[in-house]
């Protein structure tokens, strides 16, 4: 591992040995003869101290890990795989977490290598598949994994860029899968942001696909400042503020800054006398009526909270833009914008607004109708990009996005509100980053920011080559001290964890290509077994210390007369049966007074039994009874001690393998496996066609969507009907949903798509029943709040006239669409289908997707 704090320099070269400094001229010369040397010689800026150990690891044949803050020049060692793979004439992979940055990157490469030798591959786009560079989605690779593609063949480098994306719940596992099913001969390279225990997920790559260098720089190539925006009421200009003190050179240090406390304790006193000013009534210790002294509860006075268009106007005046501006609420983003133009900002000149509105023209040009841009307000948000400001936020569609950060990367649009999922990986530095609160709904409820997150958000702050400092600039806000700000701020990293867990896919998919034992195996490699096992070492050093204790004392209570250990087990039986018994089933539910009764009875004849074995065993005679007692208590209290730990030990190491049998537990009752001896006295178990079926859906509800095609639950559905029932199972409502459709469903309550959806709700609730039964997490139910909107959509509506009424946004529906085209076509390629008219479901399948993906839903963003 080494860490890089950026070049190192010094005069160490001139204390060196004859011997050091002709080992240090060799190791030059063998530098500038290799592969990296060359590919550094193409760049137009020398490479930092970690690039350049990264990219010799990597040359060297190591896999490599690379931790580093945003903007740091992780890429760099990512573009030197490719160029590697292309000079020794191989496959090379990017994989990323989102089709944004696929097709970022994608545009990137060909820039370098041109179209014919740059592919890419998301769910909903394939362009030159079987190229040598290929960009792809991490679920897109997973999948070529499984089904043994033969575009893997001469695959030897793989980037995984945000690797650190593996820790996320949904879609973690991915990253990890994808780790550890790599044939050996392929070389990964992980891109993570700077995380507290690098080293540990650095050890577990190394484990699973052996010499991993972990290469670590804490160094930010843009220095940032830290500041505080304060305003003390609507008449006034807003205040920027250091978040630290400086230092006699003008570099802020880790002090919080006294000038900034001062100022907000003004701030508190004035707005207590506004309060004051307000209600004098309810000022403390005012007598009210019946002449008693009370103090009110009245809420404590809150400062000004600088509103969004002064800190805009603010941030604008002292050269400090153009800036991204945190806000973590889409509607929050888009009254923003609202806003600064109601305020009457303007950020760009003329020239700017000519080049905005030609680049927004080209870009627009060919991939809307009019009407579909009717209903996507495209003239007000064009309007806002002319006067320098733009959302960016996940309920806009692909294009008005894409649009945004070329706007932005070409310095014409000045400031983009925009929630959390901005900060990951998309090209948008920027010379400020503000961040409006230090809270964010969660979904359940505010929380406030980790570290991590804050770090992610104010990473983008200082563009590498343009600014000499960023600036993260924290909004004051209801609850704000600088001490919060100043915690998250000072601790840059944050642990990563994995969010591993087998499903029904990956089971069935495992055993297509492995037997039982060896998937097991598999299983205990991923990093959440792995950490694991990593807590378990301590237990282990418990049970260890434990189990010598407990021979020593049964030396010491050994016994002439009997076996002592066995008297002491009985006695250790009835204490906690005579304890614990009686009560246990007091609590205990009962259908007849009878069965409660013979309980008892039978309770009372085990302690009987139990009380004559102690009664008559032979140590009972023993003259050092008394003395084999003394040792014989403290046996049995670590006895007790033993139990315990080893059930944590346990439930600890295994717990990955122990899920999957639950899971393959649930699939062998369904008839997705079947279980039989191979021969050697082992079970083992093979696919049925069920499956083989199931092998080939890729879904959050792949084993109830499985279920229902081999119920016939779709059978009677058009190709309409079918794109509407399966969007249950895509459909994510953002807010409280009883999910049902907002106005109808198509054909009626008594039509086939209500009848449908009926039967596929009771098939999810049937396998969330069997999931509890076996500690399983519960699967989501589906949702069938859009099947009305889907349905018009499907039928060729327009998607001004499918959104009337309803509060979903283009961009939540055009993903929603993507994802059900996904499945449609899934079903559509999983042929042969094994039920009768299999055949038929499929051709309506296609169709589906053919109907779904079209217009603004079939856009990808790529030329």
């Amino acid at each position: 591992m080494a860490r890089h704090p950026h070049h190192q320099e010094g005069d160490s070269s001139r204390t060196l040995s004859p011997a050091q400094r002709y080992a240090s001229f060799q190791k030059a010369n063998k530098h500038r003869a290799s592969v990296a040397a060359r590919f550094a010689a193409t760049l137009p800026f020398d490479l930092d101290d970690f690039q350049t150990e990264a990219n010799d690891a990597l040359e060297a044949g190591s896999n490599v890990l690379v931790a580093a803050p945003t903007g740091a020049g992780k890429t760099v060692v990512a573009d030197f795989a490719i160029y590697l793979a292309q000079e020794r004439n191989v496959k090379a992979f990017y994989t990323t977490p989102i089709k944004a940055l696929s097709n970022q990157k994608y545009h990137d490469l060909v820039d370098v290598y041109g179209p014919d030798k740059v592919g890419l591959l998301t769910g909903d786009t394939s362009i030159n598949s079987e190229a040598d560079i290929v960009v792809m989605t991490t679920e897109v690779l997973r999948n070529m994994l499984y089904e043994h593609s033969t575009t893997l063949t001469a695959l030897r480098y793989v980037i995984l860029d945000e690797v650190h994306y593996l820790a996320d719940r949904f879609r973690g596992p991915v990253w990890e899968e994808v780790i550890i099913h790599l044939p050996k001969t392929v070389k990964i390279v992980g891109l993570s942001a700077t995380v507290s225990n690098v080293e540990d997920f650095s050890n577990w790559i190394a484990s699973v696909r052996g010499e991993t260098k972990l290469v670590i720089s804490e160094h930010r190539p843009v220095p940032l400042e830290q500041h505080v925006i304060v305003q003390a009421d609507e008449q006034t200009e807003p205040e920027v503020l250091d978040l630290y003190r400086r230092d006699g050179n003008g570099n802020q240090t880790t002090k919080l800054n006294a000038e900034l406390i001062n100022r907000l304790d003004q701030l508190d006193r004035k707005a207590a006398r506004r309060r004051g000013e307000e209600r004098p009534d309810k000022r403390r210790g005012f007598k009210g009526k019946g002449g008693k002294g009370h103090k009110d509860r009245v809420p404590r006075p809150e400062r000004h909270t600088p509103r969004r268009w002064a800190v805009v106007d603010e941030l604008n005046f002292l050269g400090m833009l153009p800036g991204i501006y945190f806000i973590f609420s889409r509607n929050g983003c888009d009254q923003a914008v609202e806003q600064c133009i109601n305020a009457g900002l303007e950020l760009t000149t003329d020239e700017e607004v000519t080049r905005i509105r030609r680049i927004v023209d080209e870009m627009v040009e060919g991939q809307l109708t009019q009407e579909d841009l009717k209903a996507l307000q495209f003239s007000k948000f064009r309007f806002a990009l002319e006067e320098g400001f733009a959302s960016h936020h996940a309920g806009m569609i692909a294009l008005f996005r894409q649009i945004v950060e070329r706007l932005f990367e070409e310095g014409l649009v000045k400031m983009v509100f925009a929630t959390e999922t901005l900060a990951l990986g998309i090209n948008m530095p920027a010379r400020c980053v503000v961040v409006e609160k230090l809270e964010k709904f969660d979904g359940t409820g505010h929380v406030g920011l980790t570290p991590g997150e804050f770090t992610q958000l104010t990473g983008r702050a200082g563009r590498r080559g343009i600014d000499t400092i960023g600036h993260a600039i924290v909004v004051d806000h209801h609850g704000f001290v600088p001490a919060t700000a100043a915690a998250l701020s000072s601790k840059r990293v944050y642990p990563l964890h994995s969010s591993f867990r087998p499903t029904f896919n990956m089971a069935v998919n495992l055993l297509n290509s492995s037997d039982y034992g060896t998937a097991r195996i598999t299983l205990d490699q991923s990093f959440a077994q792995w950490e694991a096992n990593e807590s378990a070492w301590q237990l282990e050093s418990q049970i260890n210390t434990l189990t010598n204790a407990l021979a020593g004392y049964e030396q010491a209570f050994a016994c002439n007369h009997g076996d002592f250990k066995q008297f002491m087990t009985l006695r250790m039986e009835l204490s906690d049966i005579e304890k614990d018994g009686r009560r246990k089933l007091k609590h205990e539910v009962f259908l007849t007074d009878q069965d409660r009764s013979r309980a008892f009875q039978d309770l009372d004849k085990r302690i009987q039994k139990l009380r004559k074995a102690e009664h008559e065993h032979p140590c009972r005679n023993c003259p050092d009874l008394q003395q084999h007692l003394k040792w014989g208590h403290r046996w049995a209290r670590e006895t007790r001690e033993l139990n315990r730990v080893k059930y944590r030990y346990d439930s600890r190491t295994g717990s990955v393998a122990r899920q999957f049998d639950r899971i393959c537990d649930i699939l062998t009752q369904l008839g997705y496996l079947e279980r039989h001896d191979d021969g050697n006295g082992r079970i083992d178990v093979t696919l049925t066609e069920k499956g083989l079926l199931l092998r080939r859906i890729y879904s959050e509800h792949d084993l109830e969507l499985c279920e229902a095609l081999l119920a016939g639950t779709f059978d009677k559905l058009d190709a309409n009907g079918l794109a509407a029932v399966l969007s249950s199972l895509v459909y994510e409502a953002r807010r409280g949903s009883d999910g049902e459709p907002r106005h109808y469903y198509p054909g009626g309550i008594s039509g086939p798509i209500a009848i449908a959806s009926s039967k596929l709700q009771g098939i999810c609730a049937d396998i969330n029943i069997l999931c509890e039964d076996h500690s399983l997490e519960e699967m989501h139910q589906p949702d069938f709040g859009i099947v009305d909107i889907m349905y018009e959509w499907a039928d060729g509506g327009s998607l001004g006239a499918c959104l009337y009424g309803t509060d979903m946004t283009g961009g939540d529906f055009v993903r929603t669409a993507k994802r059900l085209a996904d499945v449609l076509q899934q079903i559509a390629v999983a042929q042969p289908l094994p039920f009768d008219g299999g055949e038929r479901l499929a051709d309506i399948a296609h169709e589906a997707a053919d109907r779904v993906n079209r217009g603004v839903v079939a856009y990808s963003g790529v030329d």
